[in-house]
This record gives C-alpha cells, sequence and structure tokens, in this order.
C-alpha cells in the first residue's frame, strides 16, 4: 500500500501542520514516510502546500506529479492540483470560498465544510483537524492511537493540553463528510 497525498491551501490554515502530523503518524505507525512542504515567503495568506506519502515500502522519490488524494483548502489550490488527481482517485475539498467546484468525471469527490463547523464551534485553529478526520474516514491510513502519538511528536509540549480538542475535531470531520460524486 502506498498513498500519495497533496494538502492545498492557504497559510495560516494549517495545511502544512496536517501534513506533519499525518507523517508523524505514519511514522509511529512503523510506516515508510515522506513530507515535503512548499509555500510562499508571505507565511500567512501565502499558498501552502505539502506532499505527504505513506507507504508499506520504500519510498523512491517525494517528487510527485500526480497524486492518490489531493486535499484542497482554496481555489488556487483547486485550479493547480484538480488536475493532478490520477484517475480513480480521490479529491476532498472545503467549499468554503471555492468559487468554481471540482467537475472531473474519473475521480471521487467529497466535500467537508470544515471552516463553517470551527466557525460554529468558535475553534478556529482546528480546522486542519476536522478536514484531516473527513480524510482518514475515506482513507484510514493511520489509527487512532497512533494519530494520538503522531499529534504528541508534532506539537509542541506546552500545546499538549490541546490533543483531545484536535481529536474531537478528526471525529467531527469524520462525521461531516459529504460524497459529491463516487464513481
Amino acid at each position: 500500500m502506498t498513498e500519495e497525498i497533496i494538502i492545498a491551501g492557504f497559510g495560516g490554515q494549517g495545511v502544512l501542520s496536517m501534513g506533519k502530523i499525518l507523517a508523524y503518524s505514519g511514522v509511529m505507525q512503523n510506516k515508510e514516510v515522506s513530507w515535503m512542504p512548499s509555500y510562499g515567503p508571505e507565511m500567512r495568506g501565502g499558498t501552502a502546500n505539502v506532499t505527504v506519502i505513506i507507504s508499506d515500502e520504500r519510498i523512491s522519490s517525494p517528487i510527485l506529479n500526480s497524486f492518490d488524494t489531493a486535499i484542497i483548502l482554496n481555489q488556487q489550490s483547486m485550479d493547480k492540483f484538480e488536475k493532478s488527481v490520477k484517475p480513480g482517485g480521490l479529491l476532498i475539498y472545503d467549499p468554503n470560498g471555492i468559487t468554481r467546484h471540482p467537475n472531473r468525471k474519473d475521480i471521487n469527490i467529497y466535500s467537508i465544510e470544515a471552516a463553517d463547523e470551527a466557525g460554529r464551534l468558535g475553534l478556529s485553529k482546528v480546522f486542519n483537524m476536522i478536514v484531516l478526520g473527513g480524510f482518514l474516514k475515506l482513507k484510514p491510513l493511520v489509527s487512532p492511537e497512533y494519530l494520538h502519538k503522531g499529534l504528541e511528536k508534532s506539537l509542541p509540549e506546552r500545546h499538549h493540553k490541546l490533543i483531545p480538542e484536535n481529536e474531537k475535531a478528526v471525529e467531527i470531520g469524520m462525521k461531516l463528510l459529504k460524497a459529491v460524486q463516487v464513481i
């Protein structure tokens, strides 16, 4: 099993953190992992993306041109990465701020209203974990115990008190995911 993932959105949405938590969780589960971030100089508000590969086998290269899964959190990323999903692959997106929804007919498409839910809960900092929950519902690459270990490893110790909140956000994301198109 090898899963090649691109997570893309604006800086400040937790794109890199989501990828890092997923990658650390894979490492804790004894998987082969690659985590390769890419972001503009703006930090918050600029575009950011991260490629994560989780595999049972050795990973030959972290550089990818196509992906099994794309997690898209803004329109610029939709425009750039929708076409990079492999036929039969998966695209998950938050419709908040998306003006042109995905229109490919050869991929599975799901939406998750994570930004709205995080706002309703007053927990904007767990937006990315809600999205991650939706992804893990469809592709349970890491089990909850290893996700917990990944959170412990990637969050600074002073933020460990927030781990239960993050795990709750993952559970919420699993319930929020909606199928748009399943092939």
